[in-house]
Parts: C-alpha cells; sequence; structure tokens
C-alpha cells in the first residue's frame, strides 16, 4: 500500500475514534459514565470537567452516582448538571449527587438516533476531507509516475470506503442498542 494512504489511513482512524467518543456521550437507556464527559463544573473559576473533580460509579443499570472529591462542590456540580442538555434531574444527597436515568420514550430514542446519524456524517465528513488532503497531495508530487498515482489514489480510495464502511457498521450498533427497550 502507499505511503500515502498509509497516513490518510491513521487520520481517518482517528476520525472515527473520534466519532466512537461523541456518540459515547449519547444517552441510551442505560447509565454510562460517560454520558457525564461533556458536562463542565464551575472548580474554583475554571471550567473542569466532572470526572476530574469526582468519581462516577454505576450502582445499578439506570442510575449514576456522583461523589465530589471535595464536599464543596455537590452544588456546583448539580448546577452544571442542570444546565447541560442531559435533560435528567440530580437528586443532592448531601455528599453525593444520585442521577436517576429514566426510560425512554420512542420518541427521544428517534431524536437520539438523528443526533446519532449527524456525529456520522460529521465523521464522514472530515473522513473525506482526509481523502481530499491526500489526494491533492498525491497529484502534486512529482516523482510519481502515471501508473503509480494512479495506484496511490485507489490506494486512498480504498481506505476511505473502508473508513466510511465502519462509521456506518459503528452507526448501526449503536442505532440497534438506543432502539432496544
Amino acid at each position: 500500500m502507499d505511503v500515502y494512504a498509509l497516513e490518510a489511513k491513521e487520520k481517518m482512524n482517528k476520525c472515527i475514534e473520534s466519532y466512537r467518543n461523541s456518540l459515547s456521550t449519547l444517552r441510551t437507556g442505560r447509565a454510562s459514565p460517560a454520558m457525564l464527559n461533556s458536562i463542565e463544573v464551575d472548580y474554583y473559576g475554571s471550567m473542569t470537567p466532572i470526572n476530574q473533580i469526582s468519581s462516577i460509579t454505576v450502582p445499578e443499570p439506570r442510575q449514576l452516582l456522583i461523589k465530589p472529591y471535595d464536599k464543596n462542590d455537590v452544588k456546583n456540580i448539580v448546577s452544571a448538571i442542570n444546565a447541560s442538555d442531559l435533560g435528567i434531574n440530580p437528586i443532592n444527597e448531601g455528599i453525593c449527587i444520585r442521577l436517576i436515568i429514566p426510560a425512554l420514550t420512542e420518541e427521544r430514542r428517534k431524536d437520539i438516533v438523528k443526533q446519532a446519524h449527524r456525529y456520522a456524517e460529521d465523521a464522514k465528513v472530515s473522513v473525506r476531507n482526509v481523502r481530499r488532503d491526500y489526494m491533492d497531495v498525491v497529484k502534486i508530487d512529482d516523482s510519481y509516475p502515471e501508473d503509480m498515482l494512479k495506484r496511490a489514489q485507489e490506494d486512498i480510495q480504498k481506505v476511505t470506503d473502508d473508513a466510511v464502511k465502519d462509521i456506518d457498521n459503528i452507526l448501526a450498533e449503536k442505532e440497534k442498542e438506543i432502539m432496544a427497550i
């Protein structure tokens, strides 16, 4: 395989990994600490991810328990969760915060699937941008004879097709997980 195709594959794998991280923040029917990854808390004047100032556990399949390392942060964490787009009301228990994940309605599941599709489309656009950049680099490189140029472009296209197929497979799995009751 061509050197440029290998470099493109590496960058496309990073796009896919970023896509997986985006999907992990989506709310499915069960509790996952990754749901809170996008929430930042005002921690002594600076915005800090919630998982850096507290421990997050899953005591039951539909419940998250957040235990701040400093008891004074409970109010800030509660307000950050309320301000987020999670749609869950935190229960302040004094030294810890309990999040009970309600069962998703059919309408809410469809909204989450739409959001997953948007993430997938963004990932595909990123992969196509990588393809375009490497196709341009290959065309500009004068050291390639015409037949090697054609083969390099085919390799880059094959890597792109594989990455898009991976994104579609990941989306199908996530969609099945979201729609499962």
